[in-house]
């Protein structure tokens, strides 16, 4: 059921005291008023939570509703944009023309939310609430991009570290080891790379010495990185930066940090539709 705004006030506070004042429904009351089932529903604590995307299989047969767009506005001195458009007007549609609206906009980055843009939550009385956790945490995916993001380029790092001082036999060994019996295992995600190289065999021990040798070693140059480590705040000096100055360390070279919600597995989550569709998008970035 529709829920209207009361006790506005003429003088119209901060958007922080009113954030502050507005007691959040349940979650799990609002996903009944729209009609989501409690299995499809992740919670994260009472007013928040994810829906799964079993939904749409359930809801295939029904109409599609009115898709409305709002993009490309230049805020007001006030700091009227685009979220406080989409939020009031969600407010009007659902408020008071009582039609079962769902507001859809992105999570905040903490680059712009302490810098001189601020949050993203809306403004004034069109605003999401929580707005705290909304700008900084909410269900805490882009702080697990930025560690899948930061785990990739550790690991194109340390690959050409090894691949540097390392024969064909000791990468091979350490990537396929052999098993107690003596045997060895290629796991799935090898295979497909052994197929990448147009090598049609699923038994390490079948591998020539040539194929091993394409096998183990990726052979990235330095030069053609473009994968950079991410981090989730606005910090211009690691904009561009030295790695390897470890004494332990086999080689310098130049690279950098972008913001998170610059990483490709941020586009990668948007456009996902499940696990195994994301597992696919991932494989193909490399």
């Amino acid at each position: 059921m529709p829920h209207k705004l009361t006790n506005l006030k003429t003088a119209v506070p901060s958007d922080i005291e009113i954030a502050q004042e507005a007691t959040p429904l349940p979650i799990t009351q609002i996903a009944e008023e729209v009609g989501l089932l409690p299995e499809e529903l992740v919670p994260y604590g009472v007013d928040k939570a994810k829906v799964k995307l079993s939904v749409r299989d359930r809801l295939a047969d029904r109409p599609n509703g009115k898709y409305i767009d709002v993009t490309a506005i230049t805020p007001t001195p006030l700091g009227e944009g685009k979220t406080t458009t989409t939020v009031g007007l969600s407010q009007a549609l659902g408020a008071h023309l009582g039609k079962n609206v769902i507001t859809c906009i992105r999570q905040p980055s903490q680059g712009p939310t302490f810098g001189i843009k601020g949050g993203a939550a809306g403004g004034g009385y069109s605003q999401i609430i929580p707005m705290e956790d909304f700008n900084l945490h909410l269900t805490g995916d882009i702080h697990a991009i930025t560690a899948a993001n930061n785990l990739l380029a550790a690991a194109i790092d340390v690959r050409m570290h090894h691949e540097s001082y390392q024969d064909d036999t000791r990468l091979f060994n350490a990537l396929c080891p052999k098993q107690k019996d003596g045997s060895r295992k290629i796991a799935p995600v090898q295979i497909k790379r052994l197929q990448k190289l147009g090598i049609d065999k699923t038994d390490p021990n079948d591998l020539t010495e040539e194929e091993i040798s394409k096998f183990v070693r990726l052979d990235i140059d330095p030069d053609t990185i473009t994968w950079r480590r991410v981090v989730d705040t606005n910090d211009r000096f690691l904009r561009g930066i030295t790695i390897g100055r470890g004494p332990a360390e086999k080689f310098e070279r130049e690279t950098g940090y972008d913001i998170t919600v610059a990483s490709e597995i941020m586009a990668i989550l948007a456009l996902t539709t499940d696990l195994a569709d994301m597992r696919d998008r991932l494989g193909k970035m490399v």
